[in-house]
């Protein structure tokens, strides 16, 4: 599953976007410096989300819509189209983004 099908699939089962998630998690006193472990036990507890998608949601709170690009543009089942993930909403993703 590629990063953003984790993001997509927690936006899914919360009903909530990824940005939507980041503003909550600031909220709650977490962003960019904070320690991963923390922000997943929050997610998981409050959002009823799985380890693995608390995993990449936190990555999104603590250091922004950046990825490797270890998997991108390659044809493995974790492949990305890009670096940058989109934050706003998947019914909102431009097509060729």
């Amino acid at each position: 599953m590629s990063f953003q099908a984790y993001l997509d699939n927690v936006e899914t089962q919360t009903g909530l976007t990824p940005r939507q998630l980041v503003e909550a998690a600031a909220d709650q006193g977490f962003g960019p410096g904070s320690k991963t472990t923390p922000v997943v036990a929050w997610l998981k507890e409050t959002y009823g989300i799985g380890h693995g998608h608390a995993q990449a949601v936190a990555h999104v709170i603590v250091k922004g819509d950046r990825i490797s690009t270890k998997h991108v543009g390659t044809t493995g089942t974790h492949r990305d189209a890009s670096d940058r993930l989109w934050l706003d909403g998947k019914d909102s993703r431009p097509a060729d983004w």
